[in-house]
């Protein structure tokens, strides 16, 4: 069989997969999911929070807590899931709650992995508020607190590309979940912590080509959706 004919038909064969609802396929991609939203859910709330507080706060350290936010912005994720698997191993300090090669301790490695990012992000986006909208919403009366609505409804588009950002950096992470999740299955064939990136990396090495493709055809839609959604947001706002 020629290569064109291989790639050809490890796609049909994956198509096939995904069209049948492949139990596999689709255990690995309620895990990818459950982890993706999950993780982006929490960092956005508490990487808006923390936005705020930044924009409107002055106090000692502030600039200090900015850089390292920035900083934070490039973390490798494979250092991130070694932390992570040092505090929640048996012998570190959250041991006890048992989280290790949990979908859990997969969200927690992905929220940190996303939150300096949505905050830097949403941060920028904030102080990009023209300074004439702030005086004319004080000038109509405004207090200070909804003037931090008003401004924050001014940003909203740019804190949306933020979370959009942090979605992408932890819809294709491969080395933090699969340090603290194992990318384990069951002997059904059920994903417990493989997700679809760490499920295109093992199926790949196997020679599962099939099965690689699908869950990158997969990977790719899901990347697809969100930018659509966010088109279609953007739009509206």
């Amino acid at each position: 069989m020629g290569s064109l004919e291989f790639i050809v038909g490890g796609i049909i064969e994956a198509v096939k997969m995904i069209v049948t609802l492949d139990p596999y396929v689709l255990s690995v991609t309620k895990v990818q999911l459950f982890v993706n939203l999950s993780a982006i859910t929490i960092s956005s709330v508490i990487a808006i929070l923390l936005a705020v507080f930044l924009a409107f706060k002055d106090f000692i350290g502030k600039k200090f807590i900015i850089v390292t936010l920035n900083t934070f912005m490039g973390l490798p994720p494979v250092v991130v899931g070694l932390v992570v698997l040092l505090i929640l191993s048996s012998s570190g300090p959250l041991g006890f709650l048992k989280l290790l090669y949990t979908p859990e301790a997969m969200i927690i490695a992905q929220c940190i992995l996303a939150t300096p990012i949505i905050a830097s992000m949403s941060l920028a986006a904030i102080r990009s508020v023209g300074r004439e909208l702030k005086e004319t919403a004080l000038t109509l009366g405004a207090d200070k607190r909804q003037l931090i609505v008003t401004i924050i409804k001014e940003a909203r588009y740019g804190i949306l590309i933020a979370i959009l950002a942090g979605f992408g950096r932890v819809v294709a992470e491969v080395g933090a979940i699969l340090i603290v999740g194992g990318n384990i299955v069951y002997v059904s064939g059920e994903s417990y912590t493989r997700t679809l990136t760490t499920a295109i990396t093992v199926e790949a090495s196997m020679g599962n080509i099939a099965a690689a493709i699908a869950f990158g055809i997969i990977l790719i839609s899901i990347a697809f959706v969100i930018n659509l959604l966010l088109n279609i947001v953007h739009k509206k706002i």
